[in-house]
């Protein structure tokens, strides 16, 4: 066995595990709701399958985000799989929070889940529930509805930007 390749008791930089953790490429979801009459929401790149029984997934939001505690009121929240066309709708969500749905066409659930129409998977969900994990918030939901029109690609977030699979010739 050879010798460790790091050592094992490193001090740990923001800026370098953000680095270390931005090699992992992941999709991009909007999780959005309207609350009190206004569209809420976010952007978020830590999106996950968790369970099919009972149906559940997952994404993590910083502890300090000003956004949640607005959001989290919501009965329902929306969440859209973003397409490789919706690098400007990302930013835009993670922009002014009342700019972020100015001309994206989305759809409102009767419980108040909004989606944007064109992402390539919808889900209708309910908050079941929150999980402290360090400086973020590990949120499972419980999918309530889902429509995957089958079409297109997913918008890829890595090393700090948005970018598209490759697909085979």
């Amino acid at each position: 066995m050879s010798e460790a390749p790091f050592p094992t008791n490193q001090d740990l930089d923001a800026a370098q595990l953000r680095r270390a953790f931005g090699v992992f490429p992941s999709g991009v979801v909007a999780v959005a709701a309207v609350v009190d009459g206004v569209p809420v929401g976010l952007a978020a790149s830590s999106f996950r399958s968790e369970s099919l029984d009972p149906p559940l997934v997952s994404f993590s939001i910083a502890a300090t985000s000003k956004t949640w505690p607005d959001l989290r009121r919501a009965g329902r929240l929306g969440v859209t799989v973003l397409a490789e066309h919706h690098g400007v709708v990302a930013r835009q969500l993670a922009g002014e929070p009342a700019q972020r749905f100015d001309g994206v066409p989305t759809s409102v659930s009767d419980d108040g889940a909004l989606v944007i129409e064109d992402g390539i998977a919808r889900f209708d969900t309910e908050i079941r529930r929150e999980v402290e994990a360090g400086d973020h918030i590990i949120v499972l939901l419980e999918v309530k509805a889902v429509e995957h029109p089958e079409a297109g690609q997913p918008l890829v977030f890595h090393r700090s930007s948005f970018g598209r699979l490759a697909t085979p010739a």
